[in-house]
């Protein structure tokens, strides 16, 4: 068994388990909450004396950091688990070469013969070997940080605690070759003893693996010569192992020796998971329930029929001397290998191997719970079939299969994410499409023309397809899963519950996510590896934390569609004798809603009004804070603004054209509203449009001497500041009185210049940052942060504003955290309380944790 460790938890120290976050709220206290009949469970069993010896308190506090860690996603569950094949190993043992007497003796029997544990001990270690590919165990070992030595020191104990645990990490050190000192890099074997980690091998590489490729494919790579045996499982540090399905381990190994598909033997065996997380919320039981479907339906059909399943993550079993004479079982290569295991998958299958899928054993498996973290791990794995789309591997199988696997193969990896990049860019193409037709007039000739007749039919064909689009489809896999395990009435209710738990809101969020970061990786490449992290995260997320993640893959998406959507209701005329109007704006509403909206609603404490108010503190002064070498993204918006561009910074001139030419769609707006603003008098000449650039470019040269007199003026001659600020004020009342009373200006056409005008400011913005490098030579760079700011300063308003407005009805929080902790609600759990940080004093703890 094999599994890749970073910097991940180890085991939490007794600091994390008391640690209150800003709602007062420990680690401890919110298992206990979650789990308060295993709570109690614990403290019958480990029976607290209440006394004062320090041994046993001592004791008693490793108890409970085991206990906590145990229901986290922590290396010490991981390898606790790991362990059971171990342990199913021994008693097999005893079980086969006694008599029936001492069976019926029971296990303790065995225990007092010291002949059947020693053989027992070697059998095991002879069939049995775990490593751990702790990388920077070697660097953990010397470094004075707190948290470092403590992972050290725990990963250290595991080893004292399991014999047969292995650590394998890449060693640094200074050596002298030929007079000259230089690094030199070992991968090293160790395991615990009476030197505590004692050294087992040492083998020196040619460099730093984990810089010459991606992180965890190297972190495996390298550890892999240290494994035994002829099958090798790949383990994740968010799994775990039940003792019951370790017994079956026998049998799965059996199916390496059966002949299948044309007398070939399977090289990767796959196993179902059982998903563990999916109590904690409503966001970790869709993330559970997906993922349920994926792991068992899913992949039963990737495998048979359509024989297009490949490695999907762990736990799968490799044949080992098949991927050891091939490559291994982790291509590294940086970028394009971001999602390594399905690439062990394509290597498999190219080299003639055959995979498999197998369900009469599972193994536990974590997901993320938080909706940011789901949503880091959905960019990740978008990213990475980006690059999978541009990889030699998938051209490679899709020349070799046949035509129907081809398509099995296409749709099952690459396809999945294109045709989600295709769903939203037809919802762009439609409403673009009906501006057009709006604007140009088009659309009122085909209603005032008689002799022309709209299509029935096509009104039908999409009024029927935008039920569709309301995340219902990605729900069915795990309808299906749920019937076949539990039958069809509890599917049918759990569907209705994930629905009024606004599950398709989930889904067409998650949606967004996919069709973005798939396309930008497309685009222009410079995918990178996303840390989701693995801690309990239920906790409120800032409203500035939910700005960055989000702004670009939804927020301005989502404006734009909202901008679409007003100038098509205001200006169109279609469909308004029809119901059909509403089928076919509804689902793209809702698509708006859901992008724009969604993270506040998942977000715990979301519409709680002190929390509101302390995020729009902290949001004001993330945008106020100036940007520069060594500020971190999270503390300016200046830092971050020029992290988001990254990709412009290393894509090539294509990437940067098509960039340009995307952006020229919302020039459209300007184009089209201009000609229906009353104070045009239904004029048509060009002339009209030419006015509107004057008004736009005198707009932003005011703008542009509003901020240089605040940088020369607003400091040492604030009166002068102020002089050219009311000069400005002045000239803009004198400027708009004469367009009202003169040349016919009305309320209405200042609504629609703002619709028109902000589009356009927004194109000349990205076009900017397309030019970075010709504007930084014309001295315009500091212009387009400033107008970059200002667009930033309103979306920010415009997204705050209704959640600072439900923020003022207590209710509204209250029925939110009913909606997202409803499985908690179903068990009697106290959330609330948890949310609000409140604690009482009778639930006990063996060491005054509560």
């Amino acid at each position: 068994v094999l599994t890749p460790y970073y910097k991940e938890d180890v085991l939490y120290s007794d600091e994390e388990l008391t640690k209150e976050n800003e709602d007062g709220i420990s680690i401890l206290f919110y298992l206990q909450r979650i789990y308060p009949d295993e709570w109690n469970n614990f403290l019958e069993r480990v029976q607290p004396s209440g006394n004062k010896d320090e041994s046993e308190e001592a004791h008693l506090k490793e108890e409970v950091r085991k206990w906590v860690s145990y229901r986290g996603q922590t290396l010490s569950k991981t390898v606790r688990g790991m362990m059971y094949y171990r342990q199913a190993l021994e008693l097999q043992f005893c079980l086969e070469f006694s008599d029936d007497s001492e069976i019926l003796g029971g296990f303790q029997a065995f225990e007092n013969d010291p002949r059947y544990i020693e053989q027992a001990q070697a059998l095991a270690n002879m069939k049995f070997t775990y490593v751990v590919s702790c990388q920077v165990y070697g660097a953990q070992k010397k470094s004075s940080d707190q948290r470092d030595r403590s992972c050290y020191l725990n990963i250290l104990n595991l080893m004292l605690t399991y014999p047969s645990l292995r650590v394998a990490y890449i060693d640094e050190r200074e050596e002298t070759v030929d007079g000259i000192s230089q690094k030199v890099y070992y991968s090293v074997l160790v395991k615990g003893g009476e030197k505590l980690d004692e050294e087992i091998y040492r083998i020196r590489l040619p460099g730093p693996p984990t810089e010459i490729g991606e992180g965890k494919p190297e972190n495996q790579n390298h550890a892999i010569i240290f494994t035994r045996g002829e099958a090798l499982q790949t383990i994740d540090m968010n799994q775990d192992n039940y003792f019951e399905e370790a017994y079956k381990m026998r049998n799965v190994l059996e199916e390496f020796l059966k002949a299948r598909h044309k007398e070939r033997k399977p090289s990767i065996l796959g196993l179902r998971e059982h998903i563990f997380t999916g109590s904690v919320s409503s966001l970790a039981w869709f993330m559970s329930n997906q993922e349920t479907s994926f792991v068992t339906i899913g992949q039963r059909i990737l495998a048979n029929p359509l024989r297009v399943r490949f490695h999907y993550g762990h736990p799968d079993i490799f044949d080992r001397i098949f991927h050891l004479t091939r490559g291994g079982i982790s291509k590294a290569s940086k970028i394009i290998n971001l999602s390594e295991d399905i690439f062990a998958g394509f290597n498999s299958t190219l080299r003639g191997g055959y995979v498999t899928h197998h369900e009469y054993i599972q193994v536990g498996k974590g997901r993320d719970v938080g909706m940011n973290q789901i949503s880091a791990f959905e960019a990740k794995v978008a990213n990475g079939n980006g690059e999978q789309t541009l990889s030699r591997d998938v051209y490679r199988l899709g020349r070799r299969f046949d035509f129907y696997r081809m398509l099995s193969f296409y749709f099952t990896t690459v396809g999945f994410y294109f045709s989600s990049m295709v769903t939203v860019l037809i919802v762009y193409v439609f409403l673009y499409g009906r501006l057009y037709m709006v604007m140009s007039g088009l659309e009122q000739e085909i209603i005032e023309n008689a002799t022309i007749h709209q299509s029935k039919a096509l009104e039908e064909a999409l009024a029927t397809q935008s039920v569709f689009q309301l995340g219902l489809l990605l729900v069915l896999p795990m309808v299906m899963e749920i019937g076949l395990e539990k039958g069809f009435r509890t599917a049918l209710g759990d569907f209705i519950i994930m629905q009024l738990q606004l599950a398709s809101v989930f889904f067409t969020f998650q949606l967004g996510t996919k069709a973005h970061y798939y396309g930008r990786t497309i685009l222009h490449g410079g995918s990178k590896y996303r840390a989701t992290g693995r801690g309990f995260v239920v906790f409120h997320a800032r409203f500035a934390d939910n700005y960055r993640l989000y702004s670009r893959s939804h927020f301005v998406k989502g404006l734009e569609l909202l901008i679409l959507l007003v100038l098509y209701e205001v200006y169109g005329q279609s469909y308004r004798s029809s119901s059909l109007y509403m089928f076919i704006t509804v689902s793209m509403w809702f698509l708006v809603g859901s992008w724009l909206f969604a993270p506040f609603v998942f977000n715990p404490s979301g519409f709680d009004w002190q929390k509101t108010v302390d995020d729009w503190t902290d949001w004001k002064r993330w945008m106020g804070n100036r940007g520069g070498i060594g500020i971190s993204p999270n503390k300016s918006w200046e830092s971050w603004w020029e992290e988001e561009q990254e990709h412009l910074k290393f894509t090539n001139i294509r990437g940067r054209l098509l960039e340009i030419i995307l952006v020229f769609r919302f020039f459209i707006y300007q184009y089209g509203i201009v000609y229906h603003l009353d104070i045009a008098h239904h004029s048509k000449k060009i002339l009209v449009y030419g006015l509107s650039w004057l008004v736009m470019l005198t707009g932003l040269l005011v703008l542009k001497m509003v901020s240089m007199g605040r940088r020369r003026f607003g400091t040492d001659f604030q009166l002068m500041f102020r002089i050219l600020k009311a000069l400005l004020f002045l000239g803009f009342l004198s400027v708009m009185t004469v367009l009202f009373v003169v040349c016919g200006l009305t309320i209405s056409d200042l609504f629609a210049a703002i619709l028109a005008f902000l589009p356009t400011g927004w194109a000349i913005l990205l076009i900017g940052q397309a030019m970075r490098p010709v504007l930084k030579s014309l001295k315009f760079w500091d212009s387009i942060k400033e107008l970059a700011r200002g667009y930033e300063y309103t979306m920010g308003l415009v997204l705050f504003m209704p959640t600072a407005i439900l923020s003022w009805f207590p209710f509204v929080s209250e029925f939110q955290t009913r909606l997202l902790f409803n499985q908690a609600f179903s068990r009697g759990l106290q959330i609330s309380m948890i949310l609000a940080g409140r604690k009482e004093k009778d639930i006990t703890s063996p060491v005054k944790y509560a």
